[in-house]
């Protein structure tokens, strides 16, 4: 069943290949994990999730740092489809909503997104909108420092639930955080 046409906030979290010995540039990094889940304007529910790892092909090996950092097992990426499949299965799953904008922690997410698809030679998935949620969570609180996902949690009182640096746990708290700035905002 299709949902209705009300509009959705699309938060993506993603995780790539790194290095903490800079043995992978950052304009090498190669996303291993989509986390999305598609955030009921109206409701500020979460009305359905996607989750893939992908498997790189710049660098095959996940180093010691990344598996540490994200939990992502070698055995996890070498099982997953690469890249191209992975964006067809979102591409997929992302129809099922019309009216969303891509919101992400920061600019990260959307500069991962665009690096990887011209590598890649497919074309970038999403509009040109983007919320950087990051920025619109320091205006909130009034700040111009920028917290980290797990600070701004703690500084709203909320628990970090699942586990930090995976993209699907980190998309939902990511959610738990706008559905807080948004639902204060409307009181």
């Amino acid at each position: 069943m299709k949902p209705d046409s009300s509009s959705y906030f699309l938060i993506i979290d993603l995780e790539a290949t790194c290095s903490d010995d800079n043995s992978i540039p950052r304009h090498q990094m190669e996303i291993i994990e989509i986390g999305a889940v598609m955030l009921n304007k109206a409701t500020l529910q979460i009305d359905s999730e996607f989750k893939e790892f992908i498997q790189p092909v710049r660098n095959p090996q996940l180093t010691a740092f990344c598996t540490e950092l994200t939990s992502i097992s070698q055995k996890d990426v070498e099982l997953a489809p690469k890249f191209i499949e992975a964006m067809s299965s979102l591409q997929k799953w992302l129809e099922l909503f019309p009216n969303y904008v891509f919101c992400s922690w920061g600019e990260y997410d959307k500069k991962q997104f665009i690096q990887d698809c011209k590598y890649h030679n497919i074309p970038y998935p999403f509009g040109s909108e983007h919320i950087n949620i990051k920025k619109e969570f320091s205006e909130y609180i009034g700040v111009s420092k920028g917290f980290g996902m797990a600070q701004a949690l703690q500084k709203l009182g909320l628990e970090l639930k699942g586990t930090h640096h995976r993209g699907i746990d980190d998309a939902r708290n990511i959610a738990a955080i706008y559905r807080h700035m948004k639902t204060i905002k409307l009181n």
